[in-house]
């Protein structure tokens, strides 16, 4: 069954190394157990670390919840103690609790993947994409799950640019919607990601944040020798920031990101990785600095030449890279 079809059930298994499209049959099975138990628990276990009892203790529930969700990470990385408990407990599984299964593909555990298809458990597919056909089609998902138009060589554009990665591909589709108003063009991305070869406003967003001046530099270089604009690549350094900003304030509040701010558990797990070499002060310069050349790209200042501009981006990289503590 697709990703986007799946429905909670006792058993569910997410099978295939997609790692975004398990993470959002994942969130989608939570969201919708949500919706009929208010109340629920929630755990995740490791297949490859946790003990025989891990399964049937998780879903076992507590006294404050009358339903649990159980996320079983690596299921084919099973140690051997894990796997019998967890096979004893796909013959016999509890009615109020849904164990999800997460397989990324292979022989690993076999047993395990016979086990659960000879129970009837649920089975969502997370399978890599690697046809260009198959991304477009996601990638038209994309822009259809927020109501934006888009036309077809819009579609086809986005997919030459930024395709290789499933991941990359949906951030870039949320970040033109952000953007711009209106049906996307190929126009719109072409302004956006025209003359792009190996390099994305994205990477450059990625090693600035990651303290990497160096590599951001010439990356940000080859990039806009390419002829990408630089407002996006500002853009996207703007949005690295405020992930970051949101998710830290978010877990420093005591919240769920991924639940109380509506976040992929991706983005997430990204942020919170990111976030081990920043602090409070170093994220405020960081978005201070690109404020100030996010103006200067768009011409505020004075700074409207094709020099000026692409200084801009070059100062700015330089400041988030040093404002982290990498």
């Amino acid at each position: 069954m697709p990703w986007n079809r799946i429905e909670p059930d006792r058993l569910v298994l997410v099978l295939g190394g997609e790692d975004l499209l398990a993470d959002r049959a994942v969130e989608r099975l939570g969201r919708l157990a949500r919706e009929e138990h208010p109340d629920l628990d929630f755990a995740r276990l490791d297949a490859a670390e946790a003990d025989r009892d891990a399964i049937a203790n998780a879903a076992s529930g507590s006294l404050f919840a009358d339903y649990t969700v159980v996320v079983v990470a690596q299921a084919e990385k099973a140690n051997a103690d894990f796997l019998d408990g967890a096979l004893a407990y796909v013959a016999a599984p509890s009615p109020d609790a849904m164990v999800v299964f997460r397989h990324a593909g292979g022989r690993g555990a076999k047993k395990l993947l016979d086990a659960l298809r000879a129970a009837r458990a649920a089975e969502a597919d997370a399978s890599v994409i690697r046809s260009d056909r198959d991304k477009e089609a996601f990638a038209k998902a994309e822009f259809r799950r927020e109501a934006r138009g888009v036309d077809e060589r819009a579609i086809r554009g986005l997919v030459e640019a930024v395709g290789s990665d499933l991941r990359e591909l949906a951030s870039a589709a949320h970040q033109l919607m952000a953007d711009t108003t209106g049906p996307v063009t190929a126009e719109v991305v072409d302004r956006y990601y025209g003359g792009r070869l190996e390099t994305t406003s994205f990477k450059v967003a990625d090693a600035a944040v990651s303290g990497q001046a160096g590599q951001a530099l010439r990356l940000a270089r080859h990039a806009l020798g390419a002829g990408i604009d630089p407002v996006p690549m500002i853009g996207a350094l703007a949005g690295r920031l405020r992930t970051l900003a949101k998710v830290g304030g978010a877990l420093a509040a005591g919240l769920n990101p991924a639940k109380d701010l509506g976040m992929a558990s991706w983005q997430v797990d990204q942020a919170r990785r990111a976030l081990r070499n920043w602090d409070g002060a170093g994220l405020g310069r960081a978005i201070l600095a690109v404020a100030q050349a996010d103006a200067q790209v768009k011409g505020l200042g004075g700074a409207s030449s094709k020099t000026a501009r692409h200084y801009a981006v070059e100062r700015a990289i330089i400041a988030v890279a040093r404002a982290s503590k990498t």
